[in-house]
């Protein structure tokens, strides 16, 4: 474990070393893992922050990473004294920067009272706020192709009855992608069960509910076949844009590039209620936010301010709407014409209020680890349901034990 630390920071420090004058007051290093479509409106705000007048000779430095590796290169990078001066990303990783000292509250420096609530309470923790929302979603929600689909299904009785007779009769592949590895996709389905991976701070994976949900996937894949049997990200993705599955359940993130692809074809529509409990899906929701690091040096902040301030002012979050059709987490944005009369609007946010704040407490990190883990062993008929539940609560309750020593 300490040689891996090492080599983390090891890793970082070399990287460190690499970037363009990191110690510049006037250069600002921004982290983020954002789909590479949303790479050139992220690009565009920077280089119009750039051109105010007060702002010459300012530089902004922007790496991408994947998630998983983003964190991981954080935390190194903030052990080994070399972290950027701001990531950009969700909050569930918030929570663990947060209680490591690697970020820093914000309530002080910033007016949260202009945000919407809900996005907020997604980034609070202990009677902080940790981070700045740029965005206010980041949920799951179902799009649907046309060419295929004529009526967008309002319960899953319904979906099933289309990939029963519709589907096969266009000769998919499948009928409906999602990535069924990844348990940020189960939980919409744990909360239509009645479930939720978390109470406070106590996991709550060993359930019936858990054993429902993770049945119900086995019987998409294997009984009725309406889902891939393995399919990730990519693969869902590939299957949706090439016409061979007529739904997919992806994030909000996904909404203006399969606008793009699509055309008169793009439908999208909240994830159908499911049918056996007559409960609505409930996708984690929270947003993409600022945070701020603890090695950024007393005299950047005011210019670090000033440009989260720009990128989520009132006419930036209107644009990234328009470019991205990303709801704003502004309150005045929101009320903006071209967002409260936009149908994709509606749907989007409809879908947010039947969700749930994902949870920001650092015992998720174990959550999401042992569930991704057991999940794939059940979906793979290596374990039994059972085993695989009880056990995904024993592995997520010794992790959680070994990060409190």
């Amino acid at each position: 474990m300490k040689k891996t630390i090492l080599l983390a920071v090891l890793t970082a420090a070399l990287a460190a070393c690499a970037r363009p004058v990191a110690d510049d007051s006037r250069t600002i290093v921004v982290w983020e893992q954002e789909d590479a479509q949303v790479a050139p409106y992220i690009d565009s705000v920077f280089e119009a922050f750039k051109k105010l007048p007060e702002n010459a000779g300012v530089e902004i430095v922007r790496t991408h990473y994947q998630p998983e590796d983003l964190r991981q290169q954080f935390q190194a990078a903030s052990l080994a004294g070399v972290p950027p001066d701001l990531l950009l990303g969700p909050s569930d990783t918030a929570g663990l920067y947060a209680v490591s000292g690697f970020i820093v509250p914000l309530e002080g420096m910033f007016d949260f009272g202009r945000f919407n609530a809900p996005v907020v309470e997604a980034i609070s923790l202990e009677g902080h706020v940790w981070g700045v929302p740029v965005s206010n979603g980041n949920h799951l929600i179902m799009f649907y192709n046309k060419k295929f689909v004529k009526s967008a299904p309002k319960t899953t009785d319904e979906l099933f009855s289309f990939c029963d007779g519709d589907a096969k009769k266009h000769k998919l592949d499948r009928c409906l992608a999602f990535d069924t590895g990844e348990p940020f996709w189960m939980m919409p389905w744990l909360g239509a069960f009645g479930g939720w991976p978390m109470e406070g701070k106590k996991p709550m994976l060993d359930t019936q509910p858990m054993r429902d949900t993770v049945n119900f996937y086995l019987e998409l894949k294997y009984d009725k076949k309406y889902v891939p049997m393995e399919c990730d990200y990519n693969c869902m993705d590939s299957l949706f844009k090439e016409g061979k599955a007529a739904f997919i359940i992806n994030g909000d993130w996904a909404i203006s590039g399969y606008q793009k692809h699509f055309g008169k074809d793009f439908g999208i529509t909240v994830i159908p209620k499911l049918s056996r409990t007559g409960r609505w899906p409930s996708p984690m929701v929270s947003g993409k936010y600022f945070m701020l690091s603890t090695g950024v040096k007393p005299e950047k902040i005011a210019l670090l301010k000033r440009l989260i301030e720009f990128y989520t002012s009132k006419e930036n979050q209107v644009r990234q709407y328009r470019e991205l059709t990303r709801l704003p987490a502004l309150k005045e944005a929101g009320n903006a014409p071209e967002i409260t009369s936009d149908e994709v609007s509606r749907v989007s946010l409809d879908q947010i209020l039947k969700g749930r704040p994902m949870p920001m407490v650092t015992e998720m990190r174990a959550v999401w680890d042992s569930a991704r883990n057991y999940l794939g062993l059940a979906a793979t008929k290596k374990l039994d349901v059972d085993t695989a539940v009880r056990r995904m609560q024993e592995n997520t309750d010794k992790k959680i034990a070994e990060m409190n020593r």
